[in-house]
């Protein structure tokens, strides 16, 4: 057990026959600091409150006649809670959830990188934290600053004209690109009606063009997984929007034929959208405005650092060429002779002429927690620091193809380097095991599944991306785990069908979870 294996990593000694769930069952269901959590509902009751409240006197002052008939006619059914009692509650539930505080994040495509704590200070100072999107903006004068000074930073790294600032997500910055395209084909009398999604790019690219208006037809890769150029100029013609392409791509893989695309798009009279989702394995090293692209969406959570899921908050600024620049979003900003930012909000603003814009994509500006926090990070990498974000990104991922290759399916180890993620697939399983049971026992492993089943075109996908924040020793940690479990799906072992056996629930019916959901607790007595 203390040899170290093929990846360099040296686990220590466990205790034999020992793990988390051995030993006898305990009274509260509890094993150590395992704990059992109940619903909300059943620690608490409606009869009780965690606060003490006078009864109401019958009328006149301080009586009921201050509601104005607006007194409750039935029980409010929250279950009452002492705040030590609410604040456990949470704290516990809490701990039952993955976190890039616990581990490694392996989800390909998602960058979950650590958040500096910085970036979090930042954008909780004053003036930042408490801004309010009505305030006047001469009382606002700062925030702004930062949102200019990051458009800037996010036009020189990409080699862009103009960026958009207000979309609040990846998706939502696709939609923003597409409808500059729409705006810029409709200003010249274009009605262009067709879209084409190359395979490897993302899954809301077509979902994006569709919702747009625009059909979607695909364009198929080559056995490299890459574009198939030739395949894309075929298919070129008056009828042809643009391209929406993901470069790298979902397979991990850079386009070496990026500028061919978009030389022939343009030529064919079209636009190049590029997915900047993936931005976090060339920025600093590539600015795909150079290579032709005409709008890119930037996930800031994903390259530069702010918080990444539950829902939000989420930022998706996009970039536009200086072809589609005139038709961007309102607002947004802009400095004047003076030197003073100022927010565009109108389309004939004086000085800040923008009447070709399409409109708004949100009714404020954006999200300014998100912007703090991105451009901290940009100035405390700076234009060096973000290259070598890239490079260790890209090195990290190739670290982790390389070293799993022999005992997992590598479907384009063969086209060379990745970029920021490597590509398994399930070939070699043992006859009746899956994807889905290599992931679930990863869980027993202490690690969050990676990305199962994406990209479509490899079957039983697994997709990697370790990120620059992990050191090699947090990396060979996760390859022999995933070295592991790997050995066990290719031997048969049966106990992965079962697993995950020590997290804090077993294995659930994944079909009916996501058809026939229990989003709502009954009261077992109102039943």
């Amino acid at each position: 057990m203390n040899a170290p294996n093929a990846s360099g990593w040296k686990p220590g000694t466990p205790v034999e026959g020992h793990n988390a769930m051995s030993g006898p069952d305990t009274a509260t269901g509890n094993r150590a600091l395992m704990l059992e959590e109940p619903l909300i509902f059943e620690i608490g009751h409606a009869e009780t409150t965690g606060v003490d409240f006078p009864t109401p006197l019958p009328g006149g002052e301080g009586g009921t006649a201050r509601l104005a008939g607006m007194e409750r006619a039935d029980p409010i059914g929250l279950p009452g809670l002492s705040e030590p009692e609410t604040v456990r509650h949470y704290t516990r539930l809490s701990r039952q959830n993955y976190a890039i505080d616990l581990g490694l994040f392996p989800l390909g495509s998602c960058t979950m990188k650590h958040n500096p704590r910085l970036n979090e200070k930042v954008a909780r100072m004053p003036g930042f934290a408490d801004v309010h999107p009505l305030q006047p903006v001469d009382t606002v004068r700062g925030a702004l600053e930062v949102v200019n000074e990051l458009a800037h930073w996010l036009i020189d790294l990409t080699g862009m004209h103009g960026v958009a600032m207000s979309p609040k997500a990846g998706a939502h910055g696709e939609l923003c690109g597409i409808l500059c395209i729409r705006a810029a084909l409709e200003a010249r009398g274009d009605a262009r009606e067709v879209i084409l999604v190359p395979e490897s790019a993302h899954g809301t690219n077509p979902a994006t063009a569709a919702f747009a208006g625009y059909k979607v037809e695909d364009i198929p890769a080559t056995p490299e997984g890459r574009v198939d150029l030739e395949a894309l100029k075929a298919r070129l013609g008056p009828d042809v929007a643009g391209v929406m392409i993901t470069n790298p791509n979902t397979c991990g893989l850079f386009e070496p034929d990026m500028k061919a695309i978009s030389d022939a798009v343009h030529e064919a009279g079209g636009f190049v959208y590029c997915d900047g989702a993936n931005f976090n394995a060339i920025v600093g090293k590539v600015r795909p405005g150079d290579l032709g692209v005409d709008a890119m969406h930037i996930n800031l959570h994903k390259t530069f650092s702010t918080p990444h899921g539950g829902g939000g908050p989420g930022s998706g600024p996009v970039v536009l060429s200086e072809a589609l620049a005139p038709y961007g979003p309102l607002p947004f900003t802009a400095r004047d002779g003076d030197g003073v930012v100022h927010l565009v909000e109108e389309e004939n603003a004086a000085e800040f002429d923008h009447t070709k814009a399409f409109g708004r994509m949100t009714a404020f500006h954006g999200q300014m927690g998100m912007f703090t926090r991105a451009l901290a990070y940009m100035l405390s990498h700076g234009a060096d620091g973000l290259k070598q974000v890239a490079e260790d990104a890209v090195l990290n991922a190739n670290y982790v193809l390389r070293s799993l290759e022999d005992v997992l399916d590598a479907p384009f180890g063969h086209s060379g380097p990745c970029m920021h993620e490597a590509l398994f697939s399930d070939k070699g399983f043992a006859e009746g095991l899956s994807t889905l049971d290599l992931a679930k026992a990863l869980i027993d492993e202490g690690y969050h599944p990676m990305t199962m089943y994406f990209p479509l075109v490899v079957h039983g996908a697994m997709l990697v991306e370790p990120t620059e924040t992990e050191s090699k020793a947090a990396l060979d940690q996760f390859i022999m785990a995933l070295r592991s479990v790997a050995e066990r799906a290719k031997s048969g072992d049966a106990s992965l069908k079962t697993a995950p056996h020590y997290a804090p629930r077993r294995r659930l019916d994944e079909t009916q979870a996501a058809r026939k959901p229990i989003l709502a607790w009954n009261d077992p007595d109102m039943v």
